[in-house]
Order: structure tokens, then C-alpha cells, then sequence
């Protein structure tokens, strides 16, 4: 069976066809496809940058480092957000070291030189010292095109690419219903790992590892096959729908009794477990119904604008080419990897947990368990393998990072061998050739 041949679990509506080509191993391990990636792909693309949270005042920045690049992020006067290459106009010497503050003018350790906040240059040392006279009103900060969307504010180096909404479409118009704008960041957990930053978007890019990486989810999480719907859009972006509130398929779970968590899960909605004993699979509908009803008096306010999918489902959007949204009805969480400045075997791995700021609510369940529910209430930087948890269902998939790196390196792998299920990767890298090839 080619990738192409079966369609069945790939939405009709959304669905794009594949070329056949070759994996190649390069593209994890070589220093030049490296060098092309960053002049081809990472320019081409719109980055997530940081959250508006953090941007309240003018002068509030953030700093988002890729790569060998560095971005600031600025609020204005006039409330819009700009961005600016972290680089000084003198001499090049990096302007903000911090992630986030505030700061009334930007100003360089190095000569002092200062810029307002849309990045006019407006002191400097010895004024009257420059050739053609004071430069204050003349000089600027370099620019890059700066938008935002829902909690978030993006970046983009490159003039041709589409507007934010444009590049994200259609996941900006899906994820409308869930009301993200005012969620809040409780985690921001990021760590240095020994793999290509792709192997990890690899991952992300398909459910097949499930059964064997995350045997946990099988309880609450139906990760069968023919239950699992894929689409693939135009944009490069895909997504898969996974039912959620129900167990896997893949095992007899729905003649027995209600397994663990999935039994906890319908307590606090009211439903008694016991009541499903034989038929765990209609436990679902139930918790459909029970949100509808209790959901505004416990504070769920977005649970008006939801459909029933998105009460109880998980939609996991892949934006090309390395940004992950997980979104659940009361949980987004944010996955990225990020190439390393020098070397294509190493890479920083990011997560990032929103929650809604739900009324009363002092606490909230995240993947490293409970925190409080405020701006960054974890917020840590560690190497992976230290002992340092980047939450459970993260730190399964990093397990497999190094090993696979070490095998990619093999004289023996020839190129990837996948099944339909896995199209969405095999889309995934022949966009990646595209780009690094300079054909898009």
C-alpha cells in the first residue's frame, strides 16, 4: 500500500496528496542542510514569539532568542506590538538580555546608546562626534513584521509571507470556539536535548507511537485507528481529532469496568461510574451533557461557544513547521522544538500549559501537577535527562530523541518506511524540501 492509497481516515474535505519522497538522514544530521534551513526556511515562516500577558504598558518587552537570532518584542504607545532584531545599530552588540521587563528607552550596555520604544535612536554619547551630524532621529532598530493571535504575539522575518491569519489558516478559525484570548501561561518549561529538532516534529506528525510511548493515555484517551480522524491542509499545517472521555479501542476496556482515570473524570461531573460498568463508551455522552448543564455554574463560560467534539475531544494541530497547539476543552498545551544555534544534532525542546482563568479558581491539574493559576507560575530551563520533568506525556516523547539521532547516524538507514497512518510526516518533509531547496 503506497501512502496515497488509503484515504480513510483522512478527512475528505481535508486532504493533500503526497510525492513518495525519499526521508533522507541529512536532513537530521547535516551541518549544510542545516545552513539551508536557515536561509531557505526559518525566514519564511511565522514564530511564535511570546504572550500578550507579558506586554500590558508601553515599554513592557519580550525577548524570544532562535537560533543565532534574538527578537524583542515591544509594546507601544499606541497599544500595537513591534519587533525589532536584538542587535545595536552601532556595533552589533545584543541590546535586551533579558526574556521579559520593562523599559522606557532600550538601551545598550555596551556605548549607552538609547532607543525609544518604536526603536528611534534618541541618546547618544558625543552627538556632535558623527560625520553628518546627530544621528538621535535618524537612526532606528532593524524591524520585523509583528502580529498576534488569541494570547499570542508572532514574528516573521520575511515581507513575502502571508498575514498571521493567512499563514494559520484554517486552525485560527477551528480553535475559535474555545475563547483563548485570556488564558493564561501557568507553565513555561523548556530544556537542551541531544536530536534534531525534527525528530520531535516527526513525532508530533502522527498517533502511532501512542500505544507504545503513552500506554497511560489508553484509559481516557481512544487512540484507535479507525476512531482517529487526520486532515492536511493546503497551508502545510495538519491536524487529528482523538476522542477523548473514552477508552482506546485497541483493548477490552469498554466490556469492563471504568478504568482509571477515565472513572475520576466522570465523578467530577456528577456521573457514576458504576452506572457504565460493560459500557465505558457511552461515558462520553454523558460528560457532553453534564458540561452543558453544570459547566457555567462552575465558571466554564466557553463552554457555550463549544461543540460537542470540542467538550470532550482533543485536537491536536501541527503548525509547519514546528509548532504544536494540543487543545483540550479546558487545557491548551504548547509544544516546540527549535534548532540549536550551531549544531543540527541538538535542539531546545519548549512547553508551554494555558488554562482558562476560570472564576474562584485558585489551582489548576497540569502535566507536573498541581500549580497555581496565575502568569508563569513554573518557569525553568534544565537539559534533558537531568531528572527535570517537562510534564509525563512530554518527557515520554523526548525518550526516544536520542536514540532515534543515534540511529539516523547508521549506514544501515536508508530512509523512512511508512505507513498510511504516517502521511502527514511524509507532507511534513516534502514541504521541508521545498523550502530548503528554494522551490517555495
Amino acid at each position: 500500500m503506497t501512502l496515497q492509497d488509503n484515504k480513510s481516515r483522512y478527512s475528505p474535505e481535508f486532504d493533500v496528496a503526497v510525492r513518495g519522497d525519499t526521508i533522507t538522514a541529512d536532513r537530521y544530521i547535516s551541518p549544510e542542510w542545516m545552513k539551508k534551513e536557515h536561509a531557505n526556511l526559518w525566514p519564511k515562516v511565522w514564530h511564535l514569539g511570546g504572550m500578550l500577558a507579558e506586554l500590558e504598558e508601553e515599554g513592557d518587552f519580550i525577548r524570544h532568542d532562535f537560533g543565532k537570532e534574538s527578537v524583542i518584542m515591544v509594546r507601544q504607545g499606541d497599544d500595537t506590538i513591534r519587533a525589532f532584531y536584538n542587535s545595536c545599530p552601532h556595533r552589533g552588540n545584543r541590546l535586551v538580555l533579558g526574556d521579559a521587563g520593562h523599559m522606557p528607552r532600550i538601551t545598550c550596555g555596551y556605548h549607552g546608546w538609547q532607543f525609544t520604544p518604536d526603536g528611534v535612536l534618541a541618546k547618544v554619547q558625543d552627538p556632535d562626534d558623527f560625520p553628518d551630524g546627530n544621528p538621535c532621529g535618524k537612526v532606528h532598530l532593524s524591524s520585523l513584521r509583528c502580529e498576534t493571535w488569541g494570547p499570542f504575539v508572532f514574528w516573521c522575518m520575511d515581507d513575502d509571507v502571508p498575514p498571521l491569519r493567512e499563514w494559520m489558516a484554517p486552525l485560527q478559525d477551528r480553535l475559535a470556539n474555545y475563547g483563548l484570548d485570556n488564558w493564561v501561561r501557568v507553565l513555561k518549561l523548556s530544556c537542551d536535548a541531544d536530536f534534531n529538532w525534527k525528530i520531535i516534529r516527526d513525532n508530533f506528525n502522527e498517533s502511532y507511537h501512542l500505544p507504545t510511548i503513552h500506554p497511560e493515555l489508553a484509559t481516557f484517551i481512544n487512540d484507535g485507528l479507525p476512531t482517529t480522524l487526520f486532515e492536511m491542509y493546503e497551508s502545510g499545517h495538519n491536524s487529528m481529532w482523538m476522542i477523548g472521555h473514552q477508552a482506546t479501542t485497541r483493548t477490552d476496556y469498554h466490556s469492563a469496568e471504568v478504568p482509571a482515570p477515565l472513572d475520576d473524570i466522570a465523578r467530577a461531573w456528577g456521573i457514576d461510574p458504576a452506572d457504565y460498568k460493560g459500557h465505558t463508551g457511552d461515558i462520553r455522552a454523558a460528560v457532553i451533557e453534564a458540561k452543558r448543564r453544570l459547566g457555567p455554574e462552575r465558571g466554564y463560560t466557553m463552554y457555550a461557544d463549544m461543540t460537542d467534539q470540542q467538550l470532550v475531544d482533543y485536537f491536536h494541530c501541527t503548525l509547519f513547521p514546528n509548532l504544536t497547539l494540543t487543545m483540550s476543552p479546558e487545557q491548551l498545551q504548547v509544544l516546540r522544538t527549535e534548532p540549536h544555534p550551531t549544531d543540527p544534532e541538538k535542539c531546545i525542546f519548549q512547553h508551554w500549559v494555558l488554562m482558562p482563568p476560570i472564576k474562584g479558581m485558585k489551582e489548576v491539574a497540569t502535566p507536573i501537577g498541581n500549580v497555581p493559576l496565575r502568569h508563569d507560575a513554573v518557569v525553568r530551563h534544565s537539559k534533558y535527562g537531568d531528572g527535570v520533568s517537562l510534564g509525563f506525556v512530554a518527557d515520554q516523547d523526548l525518550s526516544i530523541g536520542t536514540t532515534q539521532q543515534q540511529g539516523l547516524n547508521s549506514r544501515g538507514f536508508k530512509g523512512c518506511f511508512l505507513p498510511a497512518q504516517e502521511k502527514r510526516i511524509q507532507r511534513f518533509h516534502e514541504l521541508l524540501n521545498d523550502y530548503v531547496e528554494g522551490r517555495r
